[in-house]
């Protein structure tokens, strides 16, 4: 199984066009993928710097029609004109979805930064090896105190996920009342908005509640005592002019260590101001 995750930037490059096809173009070329998890997506925002106010969620879709496009939308505007203005993250797949959870993660109040509402979507996927949990995000940027409140949000997210898989409810045949897989099992993604030696990088990894499998950072398992490959800073001087960093990273429960053949980083594109990042899973 191979998943690639990218911060789009609203698929704007370093040359400051908006082109969803050239998003496309650079994930296909990276590999045949059988899940996109994308941050930053935008519909019906022209003021955002080199927009129309595109619909790229509909966009997306036409070029990914082999596939099936999940938006997890966090601003969700009705704009004066009577359209709807959303943006926030979606989910590429080709594989058999199970269930979705669309969830807008925590927004504690904090006067001293500019922020916006943050959401997570979760697939789950029906795979080879059985159902497996995909998660993508994208946490505050300029707020620490609200970034520190959705990983919280996702250790609990990760707690119920495992809790439905250990007891689930009594199963119904039909209606919105009937059981689904929900597995401990899963993958998180995310334009996290802190570097790898941060506290929260840690948070996300520490044990949770007994017999729940915690994330572990993809990268390191593939790449024990080897520095994250940039993903933020490469290409785009203008916005990032200190050195480049990590910040964009694919996390496993810890259940799927074994099965972690790679973690790549593309570090040529400069399609966006992030770099997409591509973990193979053996099956």
């Amino acid at each position: 199984m191979k998943l690639i995750s990218w911060n789009v930037q609203w698929c704007r490059g370093c040359d400051g066009r908006v082109n969803p096809a050239r998003i496309s173009k650079v994930a296909r070329d990276m590999a045949d993928f059988d899940v996109l998890c994308l941050q930053e997506v935008a519909r019906n925002y022209p003021d955002l710097e080199g927009s129309s106010g595109e619909n790229q969620y509909e966009t997306l879709a036409g070029l990914f029609s082999e596939y099936t496009v999940v938006k997890g939308v966090a601003m969700d505007v009705l704009a004066a004109e009577g359209d709807w203005r959303e943006f926030g993250n979606a989910i590429v797949t080709r594989l058999p979805i199970l269930q979705v959870f669309r969830r807008l993660l925590p927004w504690p109040a904090d006067p001293s930064a500019p922020s916006m509402q943050r959401s997570a979507v979760e697939v789950v996927l029906d795979t080879p090896s059985g159902p497996l949990r995909v998660t993508t995000t994208h946490l505050e940027y300029y707020s620490a105190k609200q970034r520190t409140a959705q990983v919280e949000a996702l250790r609990e997210l990760q707690i119920e996920a495992a809790g439905h898989a250990a007891a689930p409810a009594p199963a119904k045949e039909n209606g919105p009342f009937r059981t689904l897989p929900r597995p401990a099992s899963g993958i998180l993604t995310a334009d996290f908005n802190f570097p790898p030696d941060d506290a929260l990088h840690a948070r996300l990894q520490s044990p949770l509640a007994p017999g729940v499998p915690a994330y572990r950072d993809a990268w390191q398992l593939r790449h024990p005592g080897k520095p994250h490959a940039p993903t933020l800073g490469v290409h785009d001087k203008k916005q990032w002019p200190e050195p480049p960093f990590a910040c964009d990273f694919i996390f496993v429960t810890e259940n799927l260590a074994h099965r972690v053949e790679d973690v790549v980083v593309n570090e040529t594109t400069d399609a966006s101001d992030h770099q997409p990042v591509m973990l193979v899973l053996r099956e």
